[in-house]
């Protein structure tokens, strides 16, 4: 039994339901492109609605983070991974929550208790310092030089919500002898899982106040914790990788282990792992020029640009080969990647015959560069012009300006870097803020708006419109539904006063419960059915929608205002995008 199964397994054995993963696109939520964490699906039952499958929850969830896409390439970042977690919901507090993953850590993976430190919240002017969690480690045997208080160790998500203090576990990664005193510095101490306990909510002004109902969030990493029990400080070296890695090496005739291959190595077994689990994904992402379409198009041309590197023949199948690996490594958790297996090769097909062009044109243009130059030295702005348009790594701008006895100015591209990363960041961050803190009251509204819309499309187009995306700002809603094509302006107008009509009713907006058969039996309208639990919600607008959902809605349509559509445009093959704006 694997890590996956085993944890699954041993937290249903203490009351937990498996859930199933959701999306790797996130379902109705502004503030991130991917899933970037366990918790991010749960958002709305950590926030007070009821779970189907009640207070105790357990699942692996795909998550992908692009924030550090340009760290990957180590021995320790992935563009893909996956994520352990449990959770109470107003149910177990610390005391359990702390016992069960040392007993997961201590009997089913059979870790040493002298290999275990922790780390607690060390209280500020709000919150006391964590000295229950520190008692409950101490019963089950981690000394006391091995608990150190951190004023890190406190976690909410955004600015305002939910929150409380977390205790982080570590490991000792090495076969030096164990420091019998716990140095976080040292990082030979790696973080293997992390026990928040949402107890407390701070609000706008940042007053901090107790909740009546304590949330648990657990999250553990697998790519982590396989490493770590495998032995290896090198992620890629765990059974995780071993695969993709021996099929690269033989395509290649090169050896990881070779210190000169190694990240070349990584980033494409990396990237394709990724590739494959975001065109994967039901979301139904293609490559583009914006959002999780062009993280989808930045992860091939990269893939590409490294196989170069090690000599791989860019005509072949080596891409397909290596996608196929992990479709087979992966489907037996996510069924989607064996249904979708044509369009991830389509994709991955059709972005390298673009991107091969693209590179010939980037080829073009460092000759035209080269041309127009006056001294020996290719300057930062040219050379950051071939990396951002062109995809021209610094390394092979270097490469071709060698061959022809000419330099480049690293340093000020470097610059030039430094400064697009944090651009990069601070939208980055804007973009990945909210958590728990993007469910105000006008997305809410967006929200229930976005249902209405679905029922209007089937009624004005026809009935087998299907939604098959959307994402929620306060200043608008992004909706994307399969029809083949362009909507005339007669029907986006009867779209528009048929939403109206139905909001100026003042239509009721009632929750159910049911099992998902029973839903489905129903009628009920559903965008990734396989995301959902055997028990679901179902969320009944009057008598013109009905859709399995997580929520938040509205209690009456009447709350929404004036719906009008601004844009209605191609977003890929089949599928269209209405955006629009609630007055």
């Amino acid at each position: 039994m694997n890590i996956k199964d085993k944890y699954i397994s041993f937290f249903e054995s203490k009351g937990h339901k498996h859930i199933p993963s959701a999306p790797i696109i996130p379902e109705n939520d502004p503030t991130s492109l991917f899933n970037t964490a366990g918790m991010q699906p749960l958002v709305p039952y950590l926030t007070g609605k009821e779970h189907p499958l009640g207070k105790r929850l357990v699942d692996y969830q795909k998550c992908v983070r692009t924030n550090d896409l340009d760290e990957v390439g180590d021995t320790t970042h992935h563009t893909f991974f996956e994520m352990l977690g449990n959770w109470s919901l107003g149910d177990y507090y610390k005391e359990e929550s702390i016992k069960m993953s040392f007993e997961f850590l201590t009997k089913e993976l059979n870790i040493p208790l002298e290999r275990l430190a922790v780390t607690v919240f060390a209280g500020d002017q709000f919150i006391p310092r964590d000295e229950e969690s520190v008692g409950i480690w101490k019963s089950l045997g981690i000394s006391e030089e091995r608990i150190v208080y951190l004023s890190d160790n406190f976690w909410i998500a955004g600015n305002s919500g939910p929150c409380g203090s977390d205790t982080e576990i570590f490991y000792w990664r090495s076969d030096k002898e164990i420091p019998q005193v716990f140095d976080p510095e040292d990082d030979t101490w790696v973080e293997i899982w992390n026990n928040v306990f949402m107890g407390y909510f701070k609000d706008e002004e940042g007053n901090i106040t107790e909740l009546p109902k304590k949330n648990v969030d657990t999250g553990m990493g697998l790519e982590r914790i396989v490493a770590v029990l495998e032995g290896v400080n090198d992620n890629y070296e765990s059974s995780i990788w071993r695969p993709i890695i021996k099929k690269i090496e033989e395509i290649t005739g090169l050896s990881y282990s070779d210190d000169e291959n190694k990240k070349a190595i990584r980033i494409i077994a990396d990237h394709i792992r990724a590739i494959v689990m975001i065109s994967g994904d039901n979301a139904n992402v293609t490559p583009s020029n914006t959002d999780q379409g062009y993280i989808l198009r930045r992860l091939i041309r990269r893939t590409i640009r490294y196989a170069k590197k090690l000599n791989i023949n860019i005509e072949s199948d080596w891409d397909k080969e290596l996608a196929l690996i992990v479709i087979d490594e992966y489907s037996k958790y996510y069924q989607e990647l064996e249904a979708n297996k044509d369009k991830i090769l389509t994709v991955l097909e059709q972005e390298k015959i673009k991107f091969n062009r693209t590179l010939e044109k980037g080829l073009k243009e460092f000759e035209k560069v080269v041309n127009a130059m006056d001294g020996d030295t290719i300057n930062k702005d040219n050379a950051f012009r071939l990396y951002d348009t062109f995809g021209f790594p610094i390394e092979l701008t270097c490469e071709l300006a060698s061959e022809k006895s000419l330099k480049v100015d690293v340093d000020g591209f470097k610059e030039k870097f430094k400064e697009h990363q944090e651009k990069s960041k601070m939208g980055a961050d804007k973009k990945f803020a909210g958590g728990l803190s993007g469910h105000g009251e006008i997305e809410t509204k967006y929200h229930t708006a976005t249902h209405l819309l679905n029922a209007a499309l089937k009624v004005i187009l026809n009935k087998d419109v299907h939604q098959k995306g959307s994402n929620i700002t306060p200043e608008r809603m992004r909706f994307d539904f399969s029809f083949d094509r362009k909507m005339t302006d007669e029907e986006k107008k009867a779209t528009e006063d048929l939403v109206n009509k139905w909001i100026n009713e003042g239509l009721e907006v009632s929750c159910l419960t049911m099992s998902k058969q029973e839903a489905i039996d129903s009628g009920a309208e559903c965008m990734f059915i396989e995301k959902y639990p055997d028990t679901v919600t179902v969320y009944k607008i009057g008598d013109v929608s009905l859709e399995i959902c997580g929520g938040p809605h509205v209690t009456n349509t009447k709350e929404i205002g004036t719906f009008k559509i601004k844009k209605e445009e191609a977003s890929s093959a089949g599928v269209r995008r209405i955006k629009a704006i609630i007055e």
